[in-house]
């Protein structure tokens, strides 16, 4: 079964939360925190991320194309500190 990573904003601790939700289900498995000085490549795109999620007229297609940038910028990150 494929994953879906999901990215959201901690404001309080300016983190970057990263989890993972299988396709088909409700389940959100936490997969780890990045402080946005760690990445403040992925915590800025999270934000433009969120951002466009919140607004009112909603544009989905470009929802996606910003959650695959964070996602490429989130596998760049992991390779590079593995």
């Amino acid at each position: 079964m494929s994953q879906n990573i999901l990215f959201a904003i901690d404001k309080d601790t300016q983190e970057i939360i990263v989890s993972e939700s299988p396709n088909g289900s409700n389940t959100i498995n936490f997969i780890e925190r990045i402080a946005s000085q760690d990445n403040e490549m992925l915590y800025h795109a999270v934000l433009t991320l969120t951002s466009i999620s919140n607004a009112s007229d909603l544009d989905v297609k470009i929802f996606k194309a910003m959650d695959k940038v964070c996602l490429m910028i989130y596998v760049k990150y992991k390779e590079d500190v593995e």
